[in-house]
């Protein structure tokens, strides 16, 4: 019998998955279960979104553009203005939901054996991307005594060596909720800077923003734009997360 690969050994179980079958056989047993085990709004999909699908006359389905349908990505580009993040639809790339989004990312930054830092705790899933990449994840602990601030830029300084290739946040944090401050951003702007690496940011959670604080996305940085990339899908602010419809955007 063949063996499998050995990219596939150390391709690491998603918990969200894993924990799954023990939430089934405690509800079979009447135990209340609360799921916080994976990123799905409690709210309905808008029925706007199923009426467009109702409506669409598409006689054949075809290849759309490489990049994503033209008009979709003009349209996503006026979305971000609402957050004053200046774009243009050719700065887009629309993926299969935001997972391709960070794997493609990923491959397109990172050498195999490349390093990325990113504040735990962090979405498992990014585990699972990296190995794919054959990039290693250095993680840098983020604490509950300051609502899982940005760790202290030097802490950063520390983990960097010759391979470091990027830093990646998610911002607001899945799992943490956490929202970064622009201080906190430009700090990180000018570590990329410095040393020159890639600085990457999950913000498919921007619509949930608590406590009055103001969202501030790495497309607000100036001066880095060979360096920034943003990733973003509609699973999260349009409770769409079947749809599988992600974006890559960067002006690089």
């Amino acid at each position: 019998m063949p063996n499998i690969s050995e990219k596939a050994v150390q391709m690491p179980a998603s918990p969200i998955r894993k924990l799954v079958p023990y939430a089934e056989a405690a509800k079979k047993k009447g135990i209340k279960i609360y799921h916080l085990n994976i990123g799905q709004p409690d709210l309905p999909t808008p029925p706007i979104f199923f009426e467009g699908i109702k409506k669409a006359n598409i006689q054949i389905l075809e290849y759309t553009h490489s990049a994503g349908i033209e008009s979709y990505r003009k349209k996503l580009a006026e979305y971000y203005k609402r957050y004053n993040i200046e774009v243009d639809f050719s700065d887009i790339i629309i993926t299969v939901g935001g997972s391709e989004a960070i794997e493609i990312a990923m491959m397109t930054c990172f050498n195999p054996g490349d390093e990325i830092i990113i504040p735990e705790p962090f979405y498992a899933n990014y585990i699972g991307f990296s190995r794919a990449a054959d990039v290693v994840i250095k993680p840098i602990r983020s604490v509950i005594d300051n609502g899982f601030a940005l760790p202290p830029i030097e802490e950063f300084e520390k983990l960097i060596s010759p391979k470091t290739k990027g830093i990646m946040i998610c911002n607001p944090s899945n799992p943490t909720g956490y929202l970064y401050t622009r201080e906190e951003l430009e700090a990180l702007k000018n570590l990329a800077l410095k040393y020159n690496l890639f600085l990457l940011s999950d913000e498919v959670y921007r619509e949930f923003c608590y406590d009055g604080r103001p969202y501030h996305s790495v497309m607000h940085l100036k001066g880095a734009d060979e360096h920034i990339i943003m990733l973003d899908s509609i699973s999260k602010r349009y409770s769409a997360c079947g749809a599988r419809i992600g974006a890559l955007v960067s002006k690089k």
